[in-house]
Order: C-alpha cells, then sequence, then structure tokens
C-alpha cells in the first residue's frame, strides 16, 4: 500500500499533519491563486485607463462597457477551464493541475503588456485584447477548482472553513494589490501618464510573481491518492452528471455568490465613478474596503466550523436579496456622497458577502465524491461564475446606460431567490461531508449512485473511517 493511501486512511480521525504542515501547504498553494487574481483584476481596475486605446469613436460608458464586455468573454471560457482543469486535477493530481494554469496566466500576462493599441494596428487591437482575455479565462477557470479542491482537502477536520477560507484571502489580496497598485500609480504618475503607457507595468509585475508562485507550488504535498486518480470514473463527465443534486447545490451557491462579490468589488468602482467620484477616490474607497474584506475572511471561516456551512450560505442568500439594492441606491441617488459615508455601506454589505467568500471552496468541495471533486466543483462554479458573475459589471453599466440602473437590484433580488432555494437541499457538513465522511450516501440521487456509495461507506467502516451514516 502506498504512502499516500496510508495517510487518506488516517484521515480524518488521526491525522499526521502539523498545523504548521498546513499552513505551507495552505500558503503555497494559495500563493498562485493570489497571483493569478492580480494578473485578472489588473484588468479590470485598469481598464478605465486603455479602455480608449483600444476601443475609439464612443462615449466614456460605452468604451467600459466594451472593456468590460470582453472580460465577460474571458468569463465565459472558464467552463472550458472548469472541465480541462478540472479532469487533470483529478486524472493526474491537484498538484500538477495548479502547476500548469499558473503557467499559463504567466503567458498571458506578458502578452498584455505588449498587446499594441488601435493607434497601431487599428480594428486589429481589441481582437487581439479579446484572444489573450479568452486564454487567461480559460486559466482562472481551471485555478479556481483546483486550488478550491486542494485547499478543502488539505485542511483538517473541524477547522475545514477556517483553513479553506484562505482561498479567498488570496484571491480578494490579489484584488487589493491591483488596487494598491493603482492607488501608486494614480497618485505618482496620474491619469494622463497611465493611460500613455503605463497600465502595461502591473501586467509586467503579475508574470513575475507568477514565476515565485511556480516555485513554491513544485514543492506541494499531492492530496489524492493513487487508487483516486486510477478509478474508472476519475475526472468524468458522465460522473459528474449522477450527482444532480451536488451539481444544483454548486451552481446555485455559484450564481448568487460570484455575481454578488462582482458587484460589490469590480463592478463598484466603476458605479462609484459613474456616481461623481474621481477615479483615485473610487480607488481608495475600495482598496479600504477590500482590506477589511480580506479580515473578514477567516473569522466567518471559524464561525462557519461552529454553526455549520448551511446555516452560514443561507444567511448569506438571504441579506443578498435587500444589501444590493440599498447600497447602490444611497450611492446613485445622492450627489456628493462623500467617500467616508461610501466606503461604510460598502463595508456594510462586505460584512454579509464574507458569509459566502470565507467558505466559497469548502461548500462546494463537501458535495461531491473525491474522484470527480476537481471536475464538479471546477466546471460547475465555471458556469456559474461565468454567466453571472462575469456578467455583473457589462449587465449593471448596461442597465446605467439605459437609464434603468433601478432594474439591476432586481435582477440580483431573483438569482439570491434561486441560490437560497438549492441552499435548502444542502445537509449540515457537520453531520454529512464528502471530505470528512468518505463513504456518506446523502447526496446519493440515483440508485446505481446509492448503491456505489454504499459500497464504498462498507469499505470506510472496514478501515475504520467515518462514514457519516
Amino acid at each position: 500500500m502506498s504512502t499516500d493511501q496510508q495517510v487518506a486512511m488516517k484521515r480524518p480521525e488521526e491525522d499526521p499533519r502539523s498545523t504548521w504542515d498546513i499552513v505551507k501547504s495552505i500558503m503555497a498553494a494559495s500563493s498562485g491563486n493570489l497571483v493569478e487574481w492580480f494578473d485578472f483584476y489588473i484588468y479590470s481596475f485598469f481598464s478605465v485607463y486603455f479602455a480608449k486605446q483600444f476601443f475609439t469613436g464612443s462615449s466614456e460608458v460605452q468604451q467600459f462597457m466594451d472593456a468590460a464586455a470582453i472580460l465577460f468573454v474571458g468569463f465565459l471560457m472558464r467552463p472550458i477551464g472548469g472541465y480541462i482543469f478540472g479532469r487533470l486535477s483529478d486524472r493526474i493530481g491537484r498538484k500538477r493541475s495548479m502547476l500548469i494554469s499558473i503557467l499559463s496566466m504567466c503567458g498571458c500576462s506578458l502578452l498584455m503588456a505588449i498587446l499594441p493599441t488601435a493607434n497601431t494596428v487599428g480594428v486589429l487591437a481589441p481582437i487581439l485584447l479579446l484572444l489573450v482575455r479568452c486564454i487567461q479565462g480559460i486559466s482562472v477557470g481551471g485555478e479556481y477548482g483546483s486550488t478550491a479542491t486542494y485547499m478543502s482537502e488539505v485542511s483538517s477536520k473541524g477547522k475545514r472553513g477556517f483553513f479553506s477560507s484562505f482561498q479567498y484571502v488570496t484571491l480578494i489580496g490579489g484584488q487589493l494589490l491591483a488596487s494598491v497598485t493603482a492607488v501608486i500609480m494614480t497618485h505618482t504618475l496620474g491619469d494622463e501618464q497611465i493611460s500613455n503607457g503605463w497600465w502595461r507595468l502591473p501586467f509586467v509585475i503579475g508574470a513575475a510573481a507568477a514565476l515565485v508562485s511556480l516555485w513554491l507550488r513544485s514543492g506541494l504535498e499531492e492530496t489524492t491518492t493513487e487508487e483516486t486518480r486510477s478509478h474508472k470514473e476519475s475526472g468524468s463527465f458522465r460522473e459528474v452528471l449522477r450527482h444532480p443534486r451536488s451539481i444544483m447545490i454548486v451552481l446555485g451557491i455559484t450564481s448568487i455568490g460570484s455575481l454578488s462579490f462582482y458587484i460589490f468589488t469590480t463592478y463598484m468602482q466603476k458605479n462609484l465613478v459613474v456616481a461623481g467620484f474621481t477615479k483615485g477616490s473610487a480607488a481608495d474607497t475600495m482598496t479600504v474596503c477590500l482590506l477589511v474584506l480580506i479580515v473578514l475572511q477567516p473569522l466567518m471561516g471559524m464561525l462557519s466550523d461552529q454553526i455549520g456551512r448551511k446555516t452560514t450560505i443561507i444567511t448569506f442568500a438571504v441579506s443578498m436579496m435587500v444589501l444590493p439594492f440599498l447600497v447602490l441606491t444611497a450611492i446613485r441617488q445622492q450627489p456628493g456622497l462623500k467617500p467616508l459615508t461610501a466606503t461604510c455601506l460598502i463595508l456594510f454589505a462586505m460584512v454579509f458577502l464574507s458569509f459566502y467568500t470565507s467558505i466559497s471552496g469548502v461548500v462546494k468541495a463537501e458535495v461531491f465524491p473525491a474522484h470527480v471533486r476537481g471536475l464538479g466543483v471546477g466546471f460547475v462554479y465555471a458556469i456559474g461564475n461565468s454567466l453571472f458573475g462575469g456578467s455583473a459589471e457589462y449587465v449593471g453599466l448596461w442597465f446605467t446606460n439605459m437609464k434603468l440602473a433601478w432594474v439591476f437590484p432586481i435582477y440580483v433580488f431573483v438569482i439570491a431567490v434561486f441560490g437560497l432555494i438549492t441552499m435548502l437541499y444542502m445537509y449540515d457538513d457537520r453531520k454529512h461531508s464528502t471530505l470528512d465522511f468518505p463513504g456518506d450516501t446523502s447526496y446519493a440521487r440515483t440508485k446505481a449512485d446509492f448503491v456505489e456509495a454504499k459500497h464504498d461507506a462498507q469499505e470506510a467502516r472496514a478501515k475504520g473511517q467515518p462514514t457519516g451514516e
């Protein structure tokens, strides 16, 4: 019997690793997450400076919409990335999948730094921009599933919410670094110099940082076993479809979760600018809010370990039925609103947003069995994220351009209701979790699936593992 199988058999009753071992694995894995999301958010933050260089002959709002549309198309590539890297994650291991995704992102960042503008190549400029963003979207689509699965698996029982919350610590950290970069460059260079070419610098920084992450990830411990990777249905899309309950839960959570996250992070910056804030003031406000959101992640992760993931995620869904309307309306309908007031409003919403972000990865990983966990989480998440998260900026700006800004919060309310309905079908993770109880039959929905899960439960009992029955 291989060493990794022996280690897997000891969990979760007896975990041979120290807390420091877990922390090192979490930090190494999440370093790539930070770099990838820094690169991705750099586009969103700096698009206010380079949009007019790629899209000419239109209003500022229309240029923002064009840039957001390309961002959305990049998001539509995520299901492809979720499928490719999710399958790789289940068949060759989480570690290798994460190494490939960070290499891809590094290359895309370098390409972004040297892209020609419309003044040089005319209409070819936005086409090249679109192509690079599509490749980058595939890379990020693969990153989430592999990282979320890995961080959930490497965490210890009873603390999975806390440890896995660092996925969004680094994800938001990447966004925060992008925001800080924007603040520093805005105050030292000014809008004109940034627009004239300095917007390329952050993409160079992102590519260099990716090399550091590649080195850190190369020393990671693989969390899957040879037995899991060689399972006849490992990484099989057909096998994922045998878990419809899990698919709907992940899709519902991701739809409202991603939509809300992008509303209060990337879209909010544009919303502040349209509402009358200067670009520098909007960047300052979002930097403070993102810093606080990072601090909230481990706190809410620990809370979920105590009250259960289902209670935590339902609280989030209910709050998103009203908070987007209250915050967006308050900012838009009060001309001359002070930055401090806007910051407080956004922070209030982010407290409830963290009920989702802190457990985003683990709450999804807990509903799929190990041999399709990477594909199940990565692909289904990518669909919800691309359709609702990736379109958040464009839809919000479209309603604004059509003088129908008040309709956007209603749209969010409808998605929140859908998400809440799917969440009601979840089980309490403290009793039913495919991570802590490998043979749990709770999420078995078809007869064949139930029989196989029952068989797994019998094997788990024979090995001395808890089954959750």
